[in-house]
């Protein structure tokens, strides 16, 4: 796997190396103009060179220091990063990665599994709708996509197998249903989209629910269809009851942070703290599963993980304000806009280039670099912000199962040791279900907008 992907990274080298040479001849000779053969240097290098905070800070210090703003100082820059990262709302990241990474660690996860096999038994294929829904409850608390995955797969993987389940189908089950992370709210892309262009984070997560519970629901049908003549249990209303007073204190929570953001009576931000205090009060003091030694460890993990989120958010909301204080964005979206004069097509060619962007990027970078520069042409093709932050996260929901850089699979790969290109495989059937999922995301705007109330 590793001589494969180092393969696909030297050939994309070499491919943006040489895409970078031509672009630039043509910025220098005449045959573009020198903000859009900027614009696509910048893409490709991002794409391909595979260095975002590095390049980043480069393209920023150039631009404030000495190409454009040739009267402003690099001093501008430092302060642009500094206004991005005193916000609020960024306290909300941390505390919803700290509180995930401690339930996957207690107990809560393997209860939500509990509950939801206990009602799912008499169904064909209900230990894999056991699975798609418990990924799809734990993400209303997470707001990860590998978090989800690693909480539930690290219990259901196992428990699939022994239960005769295909191998493959498991795999590709909870991979996929996993991705359900960062879809249904709270959502740590979500919030990363409404930071770098000023949409409603609430609209975002209202805009969500849609979209991620009907996912959850195809891939239940799917596990359902696939597994049909398998033979089911009978419901036991005493194993129901056992596993929903062992449970109810983990099914309570989504309910009350989503239900608090929704209702106005606290902020995501807000909601974020009550989550991390409520992980840490029931896994340390009721379920009595979590050691207060273990919570030292838990957060280390959480701050090396944030270190890499944080210098990547502020430099890239630096350069955003750069270009848009230059004019570059707009000069972008008005040339883009006379080149392409549909809007149906001016979309399709923005989810490519996302489902393009979600194989090579994690969908954190991928946000924090293309939302400020795809939103105003999406607007353009008239599509509302809140529908259009829901479409770039489904796009890079997929790119978590698309490689070289689809981080379920390699992390997959890594906790249930399985061979990469046989979990390629595995998720091609769910890969086929999602691609549907997304063009009825884009073309039928209720299934985002109804929750928002737009």
């Amino acid at each position: 796997m590793s001589s494969a992907v180092a393969a696909t990274r030297s050939i994309g080298v070499w491919i943006a190396a040489g895409l970078l040479v031509f672009i630039a001849i043509l910025g220098f000779t005449g045959g573009l103009s020198h903000q859009v053969a900027i614009f696509f240097c910048l893409v490709l290098a991002m794409l391909f060179l595979r260095q975002p905070v590095v390049l980043l800070l480069a393209v920023a210090t150039a631009f404030t220091h000495a190409y454009f703003a040739k009267n402003s100082k690099v001093e501008f820059l430092i302060q642009d990063v500094w206004f991005t990262v005193d916000r609020e709302v960024l306290l909300s990241i941390p505390m919803f990665m700290l509180a995930g990474a401690l339930m996957t660690r207690g107990s809560i996860a393997q209860r939500l599994i509990d509950v939801m096999l206990a009602l799912t038994r008499p169904i064909p294929g209900g230990m894999g709708i056991a699975a798609v829904l418990a990924c799809a409850v734990f993400a209303a608390i997470s707001g990860s996509s590998i978090v989800t995955m690693l909480a539930i797969g690290s219990i259901m993987y196992p428990a699939l197998l022994r239960a005769g389940y295909d191998r493959a189908f498991s795999i590709g089950l909870i991979c996929s249903a996993g991705t359900l992370g960062i879809m249904i709210p709270p959502s740590i892309p979500m919030i990363l989209f409404a930071i770098m262009t000023d949409v409603s984070i609430t609209h975002l997560f209202a805009g969500g629910i849609g979209p991620g519970l009907f996912l959850a629901l195809l891939f239940a049908l799917y596990s359902y269809g696939a597994n049909r003549n398998r033979e089911t249990q009978r419901w036991s209303l005493t194993e129901i009851g056992n596993a929903l007073k062992r449970g109810v204190l983990a099914m309570f929570l989504p309910v009350l942070l989503l239900g608090g953001i929704y209702t106005g009576y606290f902020t995501p931000t807000e909601s974020a703290a009550l989550s991390l205090v409520y992980a840490l009060l029931v896994e340390i003091l009721v379920h009595r599963e979590l050691k207060p030694r273990d919570y030292g460890t838990v957060v280390y993990d959480t701050v090396k993980l944030l270190g890499t989120l944080l210098p990547l958010l502020a430099i890239a909301a630096s350069l955003n304000t750069i270009l848009d204080y230059e004019g570059i964005a707009k000069g972008w979206v008005e040339y883009v806009k006379g080149a392409v004069a549909s809007p149906t097509l001016l979309m399709f060619g923005i989810n490519v280039l996302l489902l393009i962007v979600g194989c090579l990027m994690d969908a954190g970078s991928a946000i924090l670099i293309f939302s400020p520069l795809l939103l105003p042409l999406a607007q353009a093709a008239g599509y509302d912000p809140v529908h259009f932050g829901i479409i770039m996260t489904a796009n890079l929901e997929i790119g978590y199962l698309t490689p070289p850089v689809g981080l379920n699979l390699i992390v997959a790969m890594a906790a249930f040791r399985e061979n990469f290109l046989f979990i390629c495989k595995a998720v091609i059937p769910f890969l086929v279900i999602m691609l549907g999922w997304l063009v009825l995301v884009c073309a039928w705007p209720p299934l985002t907008m109804y929750f928002v109330g737009k």
